[in-house]
């Protein structure tokens, strides 16, 4: 070896041994704390002192600084201690699992706009599974949606490039551009034979996370696509415009492809149903992390009927909020299980623009029952399926064409029923569309019929 190279070896040994000198420090400080928590309680700052007794793995912190040092000296490209450390960093919480991420900058700000509604982007909701971006759910109204993306698809390619060695930042980081510019995107689906490109168009996406319809005199559709900031405030308006309506006696809640959101906000729009008990609980590791939301003393809808639609797209504040729901026995739910995310993230701030989402905690539902990988089935399973037009054959013969019928001596019927008839129309192929809306329409009717007796 050189004097140069010596030299170099020496200042980069040095360089990794200052800087494990810091973890081991760090480490040994048993230092915790959470974003928005309370101080640790007693019982957690005992349990982190005699994790401090516990030896520190000195073998594999000489092992990093090891392999540190041969990086700094051997890589083709030179590489600065900063970006080597960062990249440890975003290995250790993506070992973790897939959802505590290392957030800097763009995905810092990135994480802000996911809650309150607005960013640029392809609109969907996704993790790392196996070295490829699988969907949880695309959002609607977005590129993603608009070019018929579904939950379960797995990205395995981006513009023609593979995403294997890709993190999940480093993946979505791609997905996002300026408005107006394009990627293909290579899927590979279950029901399909081959992957396939599909081509989306980035836009500025502006989220309206609650959409209201009414589907008959009598019942009423809330669909919620997200669970930001807002959206608690913006259902109970929504809801309430819908249970003061005449005639109103039930509602379906439409949480399908709804990759989750806030914790308040979903325990907030559970609570509108719920009277009293637990709507949802967290344990961790420790008993600061453990919490019980429970309900206030008021059901806005009076104990009036509830479906609530659900599928493999229902993700994390989704399932809080049909869980809740379904074990309290305030609504049934229809459609298919759901995705299974029943873990807590915690995002604790480093820096003005550094921070880490964490996972803390995992959350069960009331009857006590964890969600984590395995999900919510619902009370009544009806699988996606798509309506085929019928085709037409000869219509029936009616009154109406019987010659020398008599008129219909309600002269104002016509009137009154067009506008009516219009929206009628609307809702009809609203639900020719959509199956599984369909069977809900047709269960809470039946609900709404068996309350009445």
């Amino acid at each position: 070896m050189s004097l140069t190279r010596k030299s170099l070896f020496s200042k980069t040994v040095a360089s990794a041994s200052f800087v494990m000198l810091h973890i081991a420090i760090l480490t040994s400080s048993g230092a915790y704390a959470q974003e928005g928590e309370k101080e640790p309680s007693v019982e957690l700052e005992s349990t982190l002192e005699e994790n401090v007794k516990t030896p520190l793995p000195l073998e594999q912190i000489r092992s990093f600084a090891d392999i540190f040092t041969r990086i700094k000296l051997n890589y083709v490209e030179e590489v600065s201690d900063e970006q080597l450390l960062e990249y440890a960093v975003e290995g250790m919480l993506s070992g973790l699992d897939p959802h505590s991420v290392y957030l800097k900058e763009e995905r810092f700000e990135q994480l802000n706009e996911g809650t309150t509604g607005a960013f640029s982007g392809l609109g969907m909701e996704v993790v790392m599974e196996e070295g490829f971006v699988k969907v949880v759910a695309p959002i609607d109204d977005t590129p993603a949606a608009k070019a018929g993306i579904k939950t379960g698809d797995l990205i395995i390619r981006m513009d023609g490039k593979t995403v294997s060695g890709l993190n999940l930042n480093e993946a979505t980081e791609v997905m996002r551009g300026a408005p107006g510019t394009s990627i293909t995107l290579t899927i590979l689906r279950e029901s399909e034979p081959e992957p396939f490109d599909v081509v989306l168009t980035r836009a500025l996406v502006r989220l309206s996370s609650v959409k209201r319809k009414r589907l008959s005199d009598e019942i009423g559709y809330l669909r919620i696509t997200q669970f930001q900031i807002a959206t608690a405030e913006n259902f109970r308006k929504e809801l309430k415009m819908l249970r003061d309506s005449e005639g109103f006696e039930g509602l379906i809640v439409d949480l399908r492809n709804n990759p989750g959101g806030l914790l308040t906000s979903a325990v907030s729009i559970a609570d509108a149903f719920i009277q009293d008990g637990v709507i949802v609980s967290t344990k961790g590791r420790y008993r600061a992390n453990d919490q019980e939301y429970k309900a206030s003393p008021s059901d806005l809808l009076e104990g009036k009927p509830v479906v609530v639609l659900i599928n493999g797209g229902s993700a994390s504040a989704s399932e809080i909020v049909a869980g809740a729901l379904q074990d309290n026995k305030r609504a049934l739910l229809l459609g298919t299980d759901t995705f299974g995310k029943g873990s807590v993230q915690t995002v604790v701030n480093i820096a003005d623009d550094e921070a880490i989402k964490l996972t803390t905690a995992r959350y069960y539902t009331p009857n006590g029952k964890s969600i984590q990988a395995a999900g919510i089935t619902p009370d009544v399973v009806v699988e996606y399926r798509e309506f085929k037009e019928r085709e037409k054959g000869y219509d029936r013969i009616k009154e109406n064409d019987l010659p020398g019928r008599l008129d219909n001596d309600n002269v104002d019927s016509k009137k009154s029923k067009s506008k009516k008839a219009k929206k009628d129309d609307e809702i009809n192929e609203l639900l020719a569309r959509d199956y599984q809306l369909n069977e809900a329409f047709n269960l809470l009717n039946g609900l709404i019929l068996f309350q009445q007796k």
